[in-house]
């Protein structure tokens, strides 16, 4: 399908409401809308931004689960040429406070509760907003609960009768496909979250070429629990979907049960999830009382043996995805359908058409051979840098423009990426490297495992020693799996590489961070004993 004329938010929305009109858009609770209702309900609320002082370069923050109101929140701030913030939904008050700071936020968009955390309750730990907070000018509730003196959502579209269809078209006509459409702050694990900034046009192309790669067409239907705020959600799933006239169906927070019950209801067509959501969709009683045959293709990430279950749960033209927050979300992408299944599963599928890309060798930057593990670096499509984080960006960068993604990966003869772990992972014992995901690929191998970790474990003679977290598939004793494991990697890796201690554990106790990726650092904590 051809691409999207629009190099804008606003005008895409206009033209794929011309296009699709009754198609529909969006679903989420006991909310419906086209895409024609959806981009009227953008501007009404736009409309009423605008009235609350709000326009061009403001900046807003977004606080919430998986609603309409998020979807609708995002496009009408674009469509004023204001900048999207998304907050993580798992936020303590001390990181509120900084991204809200950090960000020059102007106003901040929320629901007072979600979950276990009282949103409102935050905002109050954060007195005086005037000293903590002193650009924060609006703050606005979804729901009848608030804060002293936030406006209701609702009453956002009722302020906007004010302002002239007009002057909203004037505002969003002065939009550069260049400009600020969003910040999204990374999680943080080892430092302060960094402020990833994204242009317009971007967010256009690449996912429009995402959606190719994974065969969207118009009135696909796109399951969708993982959180919006997060990178796979309000970039990789929003835009793919409008940039193909499909329909995004959101679920408001991940609970097996529901969304077996949604993607049956609403006979979903594309799966979006991580490992540990299709392990549980898997798992779940009710799995075999849903009928999940409308599921075609999606995308996810994980093991051969992860992306399996996705296929089995009905998705068999599922797409293994690779890319980060600075890349627009996805920049590598299998193609379910087209490829081989061994490239679809082992690997992470070439660079989409608009991307440009190479592996280099990290300390030189010298290309890398076909086979030879380097730096995955990536210059087209990639964030330009850290909102006010100069002393990152001089880091982030490589002279000629290469967003350096800190990611390990080798092509094969046929341009296909492999996947092979974080260069911070990579363990030094006896001072030669060791890459973790060469020992993970040999250990998943084996006959008795299902799904296998390395880690650097400290060691007083060689620095660090490899330590291997095992997930049985329950076929063999844990002390038989053990020996045949020594014994057959010895016939398989040099030396230096063989794991020297060993964990069995369930699936459910690895540590996942909020977005549902594995917590590799905290590995290390199956062999706390050992190291004491």
């Amino acid at each position: 399908m051809p691409l999207p004329e629009s190099r804008t938010i606003p005008d895409l929305l206009k033209e794929q409401a011309a296009r699709y009109r009754d198609v529909e858009a969006l679903v989420g609770g006991q909310q419906r809308f086209t895409y024609t209702s959806l981009h009227e309900r953008v501007k009404a609320f736009a409309r009423g931004l605008m009235a609350l002082g709000l326009g061009k370069g403001s900046r807003i923050a977004i606080l919430m689960g998986n609603t309409p109101e998020w979807v609708i929140a995002d496009l009408a701030i674009c469509s004023i040429g204001g900048v999207m913030i998304s907050v993580n939904t798992w936020i303590r008050s001390r990181e509120l406070v900084y991204i809200l700071d950090h960000s020059d936020a102007d106003a901040l968009i929320f629901v007072d509760r979600f979950l276990k955390y009282d949103y409102a309750a935050m905002l109050g730990e954060l007195e005086p907003h005037q000293q903590t907070l002193p650009r924060l000018q609006r703050l606005i509730h979804v729901g009848e609960s608030g804060y002293p003196g936030s406006t209701r959502f609702e009453d956002v579209f009722l302020l906007g009768t004010n302002v002239p269809p007009e002057e909203l078209d004037r505002l969003s006509a002065s939009i550069d496909p260049e400009d600020f459409a969003y910040v999204l702050y990374t999680s943080g694990s080892t430092s302060t979250p960094k402020g990833v900034q994204l242009r317009h046009y971007p967010l256009i192309e690449n996912m429009w070429h995402l959606g190719n790669r994974m065969h969207v067409v118009p009135g696909d239907r796109l399951w969708l629990a993982v959180s919006l705020y997060w990178a796979t959600g309000c970039e990789n799933a929003l835009f793919n979907a409008l940039t193909h006239g499909a329909c995004m169906v959101l679920q408001e927070h991940f609970e097996p049960a529901e969304a077996l019950r949604l993607i049956e209801a609403e006979r979903c067509t594309l799966f979006y999830g991580m490992a540990n959501m299709a392990q549980q969709l898997y798992e779940h009683p009710d799995r075999a009382k849903r009928d999940l045959s409308s599921l075609r293709s999606g995308g996810t990430s994980g093991s051969p043996e992860q992306i399996q279950r996705v296929v089995e749960l009905g998705a068999k033209e599922i797409c293994h995805i690779y890319g980060l927050t600075e890349t627009y979300g996805n920049c590598n992408v299998s193609d379910g359908r087209l490829d081989p299944r061994d490239k679809v599963f082992a690997s992470v599928g070439k660079p989409l058409p608009c991307v440009i890309q190479r592996i280099a060798r990290p300390d030189t930057l010298e290309p890398c051979a076909v086979g030879e593990v380097g730096e995955i670096q990536v210059k087209r499509f990639a964030s330009i840098g850290y909102y006010k984080d100069d002393e990152h960006n001089r880091h982030a960068y490589t002279q000629d423009g290469y967003l350096k993604t800190g990611d390990l990966g080798h092509y094969d003869d046929e341009g296909y990426l492999y996947f092979r772990g974080r260069i911070k992972e990579m363990i030094k014992t006896g001072g030669i490297n060791v890459a973790p995901a060469e020992v993970e690929d040999i250990l998943r191998q084996q006959r008795g495992v299902a799904l296998a970790y390395v880690v650097g474990v400290p060691d007083p003679v060689r620095d660090q020693i490899v330590g291997a977290v095992i997930v049985p598939d329950g076929s063999v004793g844990e002390a038989e799996l053990e020996q045949s494991l020594r014994t057959e990697l010895r016939k398989l890796l040099a030396a230096y590489k063989l794991p020297k201690l060993y964990r069995f554990v369930e699936e459910s106790k690895l540590t996942l961070t909020s977005t549902g990726k594995l917590q590799k650092n905290r590995l290390f904590e199956f062999f706390q004993d050992a190291h004491a």
